[in-house]
């Protein structure tokens, strides 16, 4: 049974570094598309399901494949799978960058997130296993906060390359750092494997085909007709197939995702809360990023700044929502992100329409902003301390999926609500389809709210023993043992 190789060149500071940069450009990639979707679609042309693809098909991709990707870095080697992943990444990156059309930018961004989804669900599990215990959660807690400066850096990175220099730029941007990580992934990370780990084929193929079809159906219904065959085909078989991999996780000896992780309270509330918020999330940002310049006339990089009271409110707030999950546990944290991110949406809804004034925005955006941040820090704490450190890989692919799982859904039912309810005619047409878009967000986040209720809180009375199942999530991040 292979274990995990040390080496005095992988230090907890390095492996940070390199980790945290590499989740940084996945999630940034996530969004940094959304305020450069009009220009796109003004240099390839498209129509709205175009724009979708543009965004699906990177987080399908890196949804689909994530714990695909967890499973191939415990087999093969988490280290030399995450140079693996960050060379597709980078690769696709420079691809997108020189797509000559439409098509051609959806496949690239489809390998991109092929790439990301074989490099991210192994950042976590490399984190984790080379930071000692004792400072485990302030390390997760920077990746965390990393990962809340890629999603405020999105918008406003991705109008601002757009305006000033061309939207190319937005992949362009990741080449270089890309070809940086790649030799220091290689000098400075330890490589480690997972005892036992074995592909799942079928698994694999029956959650791609489910999601495959049940996004396709989504984001074609309102232009094919819900009653067309191919939207009723992608969603009826899609559900089997959906259905046919959880049986398969249920009963198979050495599933992709074992269903079995799913009876923890922990684990299963925190991962429905997440796939809720990024459905709410994801679904919002694509149609207000459109909102701020083709309904209220912002360029791309005012559009970006006008965000950032949202996006950006985690790169304030993550250090007081590390120190309150410390002090009072993950679970009310991650509850209150969670009700005040659905409250900031309701703001929004409430208040859109054509000619709105920036102030009467804001509300909504510093409300939606204070709740995401508090919900980022916490999350991947209790994630990953919900599970047996040898399941720590599948854990952190399977969260990073059902997030994506959960954006991808989000801009396709999100963008379906919009089609069926207004368009691009007006701007009073655009705002019609945007308000009920955004109370079906809102709904969605506040479900996530009352999911992460499921997760245990910290007891009042001393902490219990590490191999005690029932042990709470919030004890065990402070207790849990260095992966090794």
């Amino acid at each position: 049974m292979r274990q995990p190789t040390a080496t005095r060149r992988s230090t907890p500071a390095w492996t940070l570094l390199i980790t945290g940069a590499a989740g940084f450009m996945a999630a940034l990639d996530n969004l940094v598309v959304t305020t450069a979707l009009p220009a796109i679609r003004q240099d390839l042309g498209g129509a709205l399901t175009d724009l979708e693809w543009t965004v699906n098909s990177y987080t399908l991709s890196f949804a689909v494949l994530l714990m695909l990707g967890a499973v191939l870095g415990d087999r093969f080697g988490r280290r030399r799978l995450f140079t693996v992943g960050l060379a597709i990444f980078t690769a696709a990156s420079a691809a997108a960058a020189l797509a000559p059309g439409i098509t051609a930018l959806i496949a690239a961004r489809a390998v991109q997130g092929a790439g990301a989804a074989i490099m991210m669900p192994l950042t976590l599990t490399l984190l984790t296993a080379a930071v000692p215990a004792a400072r485990r959660g302030a390390a997760l807690g920077l990746y965390g906060a990393l990962t809340g400066v890629a999603v405020a850096g999105g918008p406003l990175i991705g109008g601002s390359l757009t305006e000033h220099i061309s939207w190319q730029w937005i992949f362009w941007l990741n080449v270089p750092i890309g070809l940086v990580l790649l030799p220091l992934a290689r000098l400075r990370l330890a490589e480690s494997y997972a005892p036992n780990a074995r592909l799942d084929v079928p698994g694999t193929l029956l959650v791609s085909g489910g999601l495959f079809g049940i996004v396709y159906a989504l984001v074609n219904g309102h232009a094919a007709g819900w009653s067309s065959v191919p939207v009723l085909s992608g969603l009826t078989v899609g559900t089997a197939l959906l259905l046919a991999f959880i049986r398969h996780g249920s009963i198979s000896r050495h599933p992709m995702l074992p269903m079995r992780l799913f009876h923890n309270r922990a684990f299963l509330g925190i991962n429905a809360a997440g796939l809720l918020m990024f459905f709410g999330m994801f679904g919002s940002i694509f149609l207000l990023s459109q909102f701020f310049q083709g309904v209220a006339g912002y360029s791309p990089t005012e559009a970006g700044l006008r965000m950032l009271p949202w996006t950006g409110m985690p790169l304030l707030v993550a250090p007081l929502a590390g120190y309150l999950s410390d002090r009072i546990g993950g679970r009310p944290v991650v509850v209150a992100g969670l009700a005040l991110q659905a409250a900031g949406l309701a703001l929004f809804a409430l208040m859109l329409e054509p000619g709105v004034s920036y102030a009467s925005q804001l509300p909504g955006l510093i409300v939606g902003g204070f709740g995401m941040a508090l919900y980022f820090a916490p999350a991947a704490g209790i994630v990953m301390s919900s599970v047996a450190p040898g399941e720590q890989g599948i854990a952190s692919g399977a969260n990073s999926a059902l997030r994506e799982v959960g954006g991808a859904l989000g801009v396709a039912v999100l963008g379906a609500v919009f089609a069926a309810r207004g368009g691009f005619a007006s701007d009073r047409a655009f705002t019609d389809g945007t308000v009920p878009a955004l109370w079906v967000g809102a709904g969605a986040v506040a479900l996530g709210a009352l999911a992460a209720l499921l997760v245990p809180g910290r007891r009042a009375t001393a902490p219990a023993d590490t191999k005690n199942p029932a042990q709470s999530a919030d004890d065990r991040v402070a207790q849990a043992p260095a992966a090794v």
